[in-house]
């Protein structure tokens, strides 16, 4: 797990990053879209999906589920150097995570 970290954290910061480039071109996005003009009813449709909030959903969903697989791990017998198992289990409450987000957008809609 030693090894792993320090991929971990450069994975990590670089995921950051595209967020925080995703946010800003969002940003520029919306302000093109209002400063070209008049809007009609495809672009006020656009903008609403663009910067609907669900994201804070999806992501505290997803953590929440990720969470709750860190703490199961803790009472799965393994051995930690050689086993497959703790990230089995973090990638299957993660998909529950994503899983539980679509249901509930689905229903929304």
């Amino acid at each position: 797990m030693k090894q792993l970290m320090p991929f971990i954290v450069v994975i990590v910061f670089f995921i950051l990053i595209a967020i925080f480039i995703l946010a800003l071109y969002n940003y520029r996005l919306k302000k093109r879209i209002i400063d070209a003009g008049p809007l009609d009813e495809n672009s006020t449709r656009f903008l609403a999906e663009l910067g609907s909030g669900n994201e804070a959903l999806k992501w505290g969903l997803v953590l929440l589920c990720a969470g709750i697989g860190l703490v199961i791990m803790q009472f799965i017998p393994y051995s930690a150097e050689d086993s497959p198992v703790p990230y089995g289990v973090e990638m299957i409450f993660i998909s529950v995570g994503f899983i539980i987000y679509y249901l509930l957008r689905r229903r929304k809609v």
